[in-house]
This record gives C-alpha cells, structure tokens and sequence, in this order.
C-alpha cells in the first residue's frame, strides 16, 4: 500500500533520484496538508543553520511530521542532528537507494498515526492542536496500536490520564479484546486489597459469602488500568509484580493458580523515581510498569489548548451541541486564569458558566461567577496581575531564590516551546545566549539524573 508525502529541499529542486526511488517504492508525491508527512533533502551546500531553520518552518514546530534525508558522504554532525530534531525533525536519515523502503516504512507509520489522531474518535474528543499535546498523542496511539508494552502515564491531577488510559485500551488491535478493568489505589484498603485484586473464594474469610472474581482475572485478555499507582503500599507493589512478571495469580482461600494475561497502564501524579529514593516505590515494580512513559503536560504548558476545551465543553452541555460565543472579557479572563486542577479545572469552570448563562447570546463577563472575577482584570501585557501570582506563590510556601528560579525555568520552557525547541530564536527571545540556555536545560537534567542515581544505590 502507498502513502503520500510532500517534498522539499533546503535551497533547490528535490534531486531527481532521489525522488524517483521513493516514487518508485510506493510514495505519491502531493502538496503538504493535515497529516500528510513531508520529506525534505538537505542541500550539502546550504549552512546547516538554514537546515535547522527550514526543519522548524516546514515541520511547524514538530506539529507536522517531517523526515530530514541528507546526501551521503554528507550527514549532519551529531550535534546537527539533535538541533533538527529538537526543531521539529521526526527522523534524520543519511539517504541511500536502498534506504528507501525505510523511509516508505516510516512515513506509512506516520501517516497512518496522525489519521488517527485526527479522526472524530480522538480529535473530538481529545481535544487539542498544542505541539506538546499532539507529541503525547501521537506517542500514545504508536505504542497502543503497535506495541503490547505497559504504559505509565506521568502528569499533574486533571491533565487526563484517564482520558488517555481509555484510548490505549480502545486503539488496542488484538482479536477479542477483553474489558478494560479500573482500580483506582488511592480507594484500596490494606485489609482488602487481596480480595480487590486476587478476587477470594466463598468462605474464605468473615463476610465471602461467595466466591468474586478481582482485577486480574475480569481483565483477563483485556487492559488493567491502576489509577495513582503511586498510591500502593510496598507489600502490595511486592505481589502485584509477582503477577506481573508471571502472568499467574491465587484467589484468596484457593490453591489453584490461574493464568491471566492483560495490557497494564497506569498513572500517578507523583514522582516515581523521588519516590524511590526516599524507600516509598519498588524500582523493580517501577522498571515493570514503565516499559513505556508518557508526560502529560500541564494545561498551562498547553495555552492554545485553553479555548477550545473551554469551547468544547460548554457545547457538551448546550442541547443543540453547539457552544455559546464568548465576550472577549470572558474569553481574556478563560485565556490568562490560573488553573491549578488543569483540564478539570477548566471544565468545571465552562460548567459553572453555562449554569449562569441564559438566552441565545455570548456568554458575559455577568456570567462569570463572583469567585472567579479578578479583582483589577488584566494588566497591561494582558495577563493577570504579577502581584496576584507572587502572593500565591509566597502562599505556598516559596521563597524569593525558589520564585526566582521557578520564573526563569518558565520563562525558558515558554520560549522554547514557542520556538519550537529552536535555541537560537529562545535565547534571542529571552535576550541570553544560546549557552546560557544550554546549561540551564543540562541543569534540568542533571536533577533527574540525581534523583535516579540515589534510587539506583538504595
């Protein structure tokens, strides 16, 4: 089966053989548009910084996947590579004839995901065209579709790990796919948990008046999804990875093993790998379940995402399914609002506004709840009041050195993401060089890379 892609080249015409091997191997040539893949050959003599450039402008930041072919005798530099990738680049390939059917192979993959993504099914109701939000769908739908491994789903409380734990189960291609089986941990008591997830014969204890099937054996074939699995104690971590590991389980008051077999996905809104270090997670549980993990990111890390949720769930409750227009004091207040609860958050506010609102019109700034309403409306860059974010920062407990740095750190990640991960156009945003970006990134990392090394020698 064939697949279309758009061509282009840094500083000339595609050269001609290299178009007409992928011809030849199955690709239509076509213009670019919604989730079309495109395919651009680096020109050897064009500067790599146009590379990089063209990577960031054709991929639209990484919102349209884009495959980077260079000449051979000719491939970027290591360091060139990353910088396209980080522009946006979903592949960087030395380009050789018999490379082709990798390329077709990768832009059928592609091509096939975003279809996904941009079918009803997921685009109308996972809704979002933020890079951020798009690169974690994607991953989603590649590992649910292609792949049977666990998935751990990282994330802040509200940014939709369920949501997306349903889409994993739902994209799951095997025949005579079984129910998808939620256990939420933070519910499960101690006392209990053995009957929770083992299930437990009739008589097996005070009050097992019959016998009742747990989580391991209703998911059989299917997908188990444990909600804040970062919730569970050590001794219960201790026996569910036995089950994990051996795909066989005990009813409680039963000798006879039983085998099951199920997708596991989970989800926490805590720090596994802090939670390591400080004795309160298994790592082998942790290495188990998070054969794959995905971040969701935070709605203020997704800004653009803000209106259409916001438009989204205000048509849920209309009956004609439409949603009401928006005065542009409310759409200003729902754009620059704080949202701790996130996409929660933010639906429970689109609830409490169409409560209010009545008549055929746009909703008003009179629709908006008193509670809600800032108290000088938005400053002149317009956002909310610095003081007002300063002192709830300070009532959170943070000091002068953590607000300063917290600042920074979110200044850096706007305008990279602005950037589309271009460094040079960050730094020239922030008015810092491209090191000073640099060193604070590395710095990111070498956190992370601490927390694990202290997990690592526990």
């Amino acid at each position: 089966m064939g697949v279309s892609a758009w061509f282009a080249v840094a500083g000339g015409a595609v050269p001609a053989d290299i178009e007409s091997a992928l011809v030849a191997s199955g690709v239509t040539r076509t213009e670019p548009g919604d989730g079309i893949p495109g395919v651009l050959v680096l020109d050897p003599s064009a500067p790599m910084t146009e590379a990089v450039a063209a990577v960031t402008r054709l991929s639209d930041g990484g919102r349209t996947r884009l495959l980077v072919l260079s000449a051979p005798g000719h491939e970027p530099a290591a360091g060139d590579a990353w910088r396209m990738l980080h522009a946006g680049a979903a592949d960087v390939l030395g380009w050789h004839p018999d490379r082709a059917d990798d390329v077709v192979a990768r832009l059928t993959r592609w091509a096939e995901v975003d279809t996904l993504l941009d079918s009803p099914a997921i685009a109308g109701r996972l809704i979002g065209r933020s890079r951020s939000w798009r690169a974690v769908l994607r991953r989603v739908v590649e590992v649910a579709r292609y792949t049977t491994a666990p998935v751990l789903l990282i994330g802040e409380s509200g940014t939709g790990k369920e949501l997306l734990a349903r889409l994993v189960h739902e994209l799951d291609p095997r025949p005579g796919r079984a129910a998808l089986v939620i256990v939420d941990c933070t519910t499960v008591v101690p006392t209990l948990s053995g009957s929770e997830f083992f299930g437990h014969e009739r008589g097996a204890f005070t009050g097992a008046a019959v016998a009742r099937d747990g989580a391991f054996a209703l998911a059989n074939g299917g997908t188990l999804f444990l909600d804040e699995v970062g919730e569970l104690p050590l001794e219960l971590q201790s026996e569910l990875l036995r089950v994990v590991q051996e795909g066989t389980f005990k009813r409680v008051g039963s000798n006879r093993w039983q085998p099951t077999r199920f997708r596991l996905v989970c989800a926490t809104n805590r720090d596994l790998v802090a939670e390591q270090a400080a004795g309160r997670f298994r790592r082998d549980f942790y290495y188990r379940i998070a054969a794959t993990t995905l971040r969701l990111p935070a709605l203020r890390e997704r800004p653009g995402d803000t209106l259409p949720l916001a438009e989204h769930f205000l048509a849920e409750l209309n009956p004609d399914g439409t949603p009401p227009g928006l005065d542009p004091l409310v759409r200003d207040l729902l754009v620059h609002r704080d949202y701790p609860g996130n996409v929660r958050d933010l639906r429970q506010l689109a609830h409490r506004l169409s409560s209010r609102h009545v008549g055929p019109g746009p909703i008003t700034a009179g629709d908006v709840p008193e509670e809600e309403r800032p108290l000088d409306g938005p400053d002149e860059s317009g956002g909310r009041g610095l003081d007002d974010v300063v002192q709830r920062a300070l009532g959170s407990g943070m000091g002068l050195r953590e607000l300063r740095e917290a600042v920074a750190d979110a200044a850096v990640r706007v305008a990279l993401d602005e950037a589309g991960g271009n460094l040079r156009q960050a730094a020239a945003r922030l008015g810092v060089t491209e090191r000073a970006l640099q060193l604070r990134r590395a710095g990111w990392r070498d956190a992370r890379a601490a927390l694990s090394a202290v997990a690592d020698s526990g």
